[in-house]
């Protein structure tokens, strides 16, 4: 498990983010470094994603 996460963790020089992304993610770090924008940890966050998707 080790060692496919090491792999997983590399950053890949060939990959290229889809075209999109990049204004996305500027708009957010933006936002976080403004205070609109909050952070949640991982658990808080599996929750609320789960909470959004549910089936109603």
């Amino acid at each position: 498990m080790e060692r496919l996460w090491a792999d997983l963790t590399q950053a890949d020089p060939s990959f290229d983010s889809p075209h999109g992304h990049e204004p996305i993610l500027r708009d957010r770090e933006a936002a976080l470094a403004g205070g609109t924008m909050g952070v949640s940890d991982w658990e808080e966050a599996k929750e609320r994603i789960r909470r959004n998707v549910a089936c109603k």
